[in-house]
């Protein structure tokens, strides 16, 4: 039996570790747990965050990582890249919505920069849909302009180029039956 408040990934962790592995490849961390959510995110140090909470979903396989990762190709990135994955990393991202997210409504895919664990820019669900990569990687770059100051890109140019987006749809991804 299914049991949808289990801590047990939704998904498959086979099926959906290579769209784990597309934001991994342009340097981000994953936060596993609400305690790495704390230590990314509620930082006084000036440092910027750029937070993704990745998802199965069409939009994040189609216009959210790679609008992300080609934004993160840009001159100005921010200096740390974090990430948590909805329906899989439960315990930290049900932390990061509670705590840090709490007036905006819950979506995956979801982008956020944060400094200082105050948030500076979110881009939920419903501005990435209907979106392409380049779009979303506009806008993002506009952000990076007006709040970040590390050197770019996160990955040299030639890395970038190998980079295989994990294009599939979570409709087509097996439920975890080990719930």
């Amino acid at each position: 039996m299914f049991n949808i408040n289990s801590n047990a990934p939704m998904y498959d962790p086979v099926a959906v570790q290579p769209m784990r592995d597309e934001l991994i490849y342009v340097g981000f961390e994953e936060a596993l747990t609400p305690e790495a959510v704390d230590k990314a995110v509620n930082r006084n140090d000036g440092k910027t965050v750029l937070y993704v909470i990745n998802s199965v979903c069409g939009c994040a396989a189609g216009s959210a990582r790679p609008g992300v990762t080609l934004a993160l190709q840009h001159s100005k990135i921010p200096d740390l890249l974090v990430t948590s994955f909805a329906g899989q990393d439960k315990a930290a991202v049900a932390h990061l919505r509670n705590t840090y997210l709490s007036n905006i409504p819950p979506s995956s895919p979801f982008i956020a920069l944060f400094q200082n664990g105050e948030i500076k820019f979110v881009m939920p669900r419903h501005h990435i849909e209907g979106r392409t990569p380049g779009q979303i990687a506009s806008v993002l770059i506009q952000v990076f302009d007006e709040c970040c100051t590390k050197q770019g890109p996160s990955i040299s140019k030639e890395d970038y180029e190998k980079l295989v987006h994990a294009k599939m749809c979570g409709s087509k991804i097996p439920l975890n039956r080990a719930n």
